[in-house]
């Protein structure tokens, strides 16, 4: 919601900017507020800890897994699919639909990483009791070697889908760090060299390499850091979950007083379908308010200090929207006691809205 803003063209329709491109000193904030080291190194220790507890085949517990995950995403891209031609014929501009597809997709990519990394589990778990705190370290070196070749001599006879290469072994890093924590393979004094490690390669990245601040894509700039994950990525990453790791019983004791557990367990229930709609509910208020013009911090350029005020304005708005949205939404992560063609029904809506949103117009 802070680093997603709206122009308001002369045709009265919505395009996408961030308010990076006018900020590059904001950019700090990214290595705070992208949290995905944290997120695979979680998921794998909860996926480590779900396996060893499966009581049927690998197969079962995969098919399981993938399915929680993939509910609340045919459920988001299946009811849009619905509401583009319906907001089309309200006389919603195509170029707005095209931009509200597109934020709407954006996120669920995190979606099919995380299901191809969670698939790896069993040989996650093989590779930790193998070489323990160390069976991440291969993924590094490859996501350095690859970008070696991206960014270093003779970079330019390199081809440009060289880079995708970086995709599962960057993101897998954190995620055998998580598997290899909850297999007992990370103390407390590994997780200073993670903690340690990580700043240190991220401060001669940044630094001395010149890899690009911002954590999350820029538009305009010719590097990123976030897709593919460069090296960067993983450096942050270890430095994440180093210190995540350290500070794991203090979070744990704060955790134990019910009023702040409860929260915590309430948003995690829902924590899918806040992935799948927080998008949405920024779209359902910059949507009806494009038809009454500019609004700071809503439809307004985000090139102004101006604009990062009122867009935390608008952030409780958006969240109502979110909760109202979630109240309904929240449907798609339970299991589908539906018939199955109405979920084939489902799957070809999804798979047309994908092609709509992927597709250049």
């Amino acid at each position: 919601w802070l680093l997603g803003g709206f122009t308001l063209g002369d045709d009265g329709a919505l395009r996408n900017a961030s308010p990076l491109s006018a900020f590059g000193f904001f950019a700090p904030a990214s290595w705070v507020l992208q949290m995905l080291g944290i997120f695979f190194l979680v998921g794998g220790y909860a996926s480590v800890r779900s396996y060893h507890r499966r009581t049927g085949s690998t197969a079962d517990w995969l098919r399981g897994r993938v399915a929680r995950l993939g509910r609340p995403v045919l459920g988001v891209t299946a009811v849009w699919a619905v509401l583009i031609p319906v907001l089309y014929a309200s006389g919603v501009p195509g170029t707005t639909l095209r931009t509200g597809s597109t934020l709407v997709v954006q996120p669920l990519w995190f979606v099919g990483v995380y299901t191809v990394v969670t698939a790896l589990t069993p040989y996650c778990v093989r590779a930790s009791r193998a070489f323990g705190f160390w069976a991440a370290a291969p993924l590094l070196l490859t996501v350095a070697a690859v970008d070696l070749m991206r960014y270093g001599p003779g970079a330019d006879a390199v081809p440009s889908w060289l880079s995708v290469l970086n995709i599962l072994p960057g993101w897998l890093f954190a995620y055998q760090l998580g598997v290899s924590w909850g297999e007992g393979r990370i103390d407390r004094a590994r997780a200073r060299i993670l903690l340690i490690g990580g700043a240190a390669l991220f401060a001669v990245l940044l630094l001395v390499f010149g890899y690009p601040a911002s954590m999350v894509g820029v538009p305009g700039e010719a590097r990123t850091n976030s897709h593919p994950p460069s090296l960067l990525v993983l450096a942050l990453a270890s430095a994440q979950s180093g210190a995540a790791i350290l500070l794991r019983e203090r979070i744990g004791r704060l955790l134990a007083r019910p009023k702040v557990w409860a929260p915590v367990v309430v948003i995690n229930l829902s924590a899918m379908t806040i992935l799948c709609w927080h998008q949405t509910a920024m779209l359902a208020a910059a949507v009806p308010a494009s038809y009454a013009g500019e609004l700071a911090g809503l439809t307004t350029a985000p090139d102004t200090l101006g604009w990062v005020a009122a867009r935390l304005a608008w952030l409780p708005v958006f969240a109502a929207l979110l909760l109202l949205i979630g109240r309904y939404a929240r449907v798609f992560e339970r299991p589908w006691r539906t018939a199955r063609p109405t979920r084939v029904l489902a799957g070809v809506l999804a798979a047309g809205f994908a092609c709509y949103a992927l597709v250049p117009g």
